[in-house]
């Protein structure tokens, strides 16, 4: 009787918890994308992938067209896109513009720094911070944000503090903290740590592993690394306020991009069920 009585509870808690869906980076089938983008999206659609990012070509290349063809085979394939990666013309006054418009067509909320000047002292790091603070207040009457996804360079110490550190303190808590989290492990960061500090701030998180070792690096799977998935993921629900994950396939076998990226997700499956 007391097993069967937990049961119902058991199920009641699995039930309460939300769901946090599951995205991929479309920097992980670039050579896919390139050549046929709606045939891409519609493959990662069909392996299990709820959510798409863009990466920086759509601000270069891309036409008003091109972001409604994009959006229409999103709404047909069932996924979305909830962010996009940019590089710094995306936030000079005149690109915003540009930004802005191509990601309401797409449905993007986020506008992500994914690449930003060269920045060689923390004073450089702060004024980062205030830049973006600046673009968010823009876009927060729009219903939309502003964030910085970090590399490896924002970790070593740069006059006795970690350039991520002073990025995170000198912008407003509206700017989101994109948490790439390979390049946090292969600078022998603790991840956990990192998400803790900044509770609320980790809306997205860039689950691209990493694995010690000859060979190894970033060409291991999602899942395959050495990155403490299990704990990223509770850390990253109960304080960084996580809205959704996406995996990132840095390096792939060639012509295996799409096969890497249904590996992920096996493996997605097995860690978050």
């Amino acid at each position: 009787m007391a097993i069967t009585g937990a049961i119902p509870l058991a199920l009641m808690a699995q039930t309460g918890k939300k769901k946090i869906p599951v995205g991929i980076e479309l920097y992980s089938v670039r050579d896919e994308l390139a050549k046929d983008m709606p045939a891409t999206l519609r493959t990662v659609a069909k392996q299990g992938y709820e959510i798409v990012e863009f990466y920086n070509p759509y601000f270069t290349d891309w036409t008003v067209d091109t972001a409604k063809l994009a959006r229409k085979v999103m709404d047909d394939s069932g996924i979305r896109c909830n962010s996009t990666h940019n590089n710094t013309p995306s936030f000079t006054d005149d690109g915003l513009k540009k930004a802005i418009e191509l990601n309401q067509i797409i449905g993007s909320k986020y506008i992500m720094m994914a690449q930003g000047p060269r920045i060689t002292t923390l004073d450089g790091w702060k004024a980062l911070g205030e830049q973006l603070t600046a673009v968010s207040e823009k876009l927060k009457p729009l219903g939309m944000g502003t964030g910085y996804h970090n590399h490896a360079q924002e970790w070593p110490l740069l006059e006795g503090k970690r350039p991520m550190d002073v990025l995170a303190a000198s912008s407003s808590k509206d700017v989101v903290l994109q948490f790439d989290v390979g390049t946090c492990v292969q600078s022998g960061q603790d991840p956990v740590a990192w998400i803790n500090a900044n509770p609320g701030r980790i809306k997205s998180i860039h689950c691209k592993d990493w694995g010690a070792g000859q060979g190894r690096g970033y060409a291991v799977a999602f899942g395959e690394g050495d990155c403490p998935w299990l704990k990223i993921f509770a850390a990253a629900e109960a304080a960084g306020g996580v809205e959704y994950y996406l995996i990132e396939q840095e390096q792939s076998p060639p012509g295996q991009q799409f096969v890497m990226a249904e590996r992920c997700m096996t493996n997605w499956k097995k860690l978050k069920g």
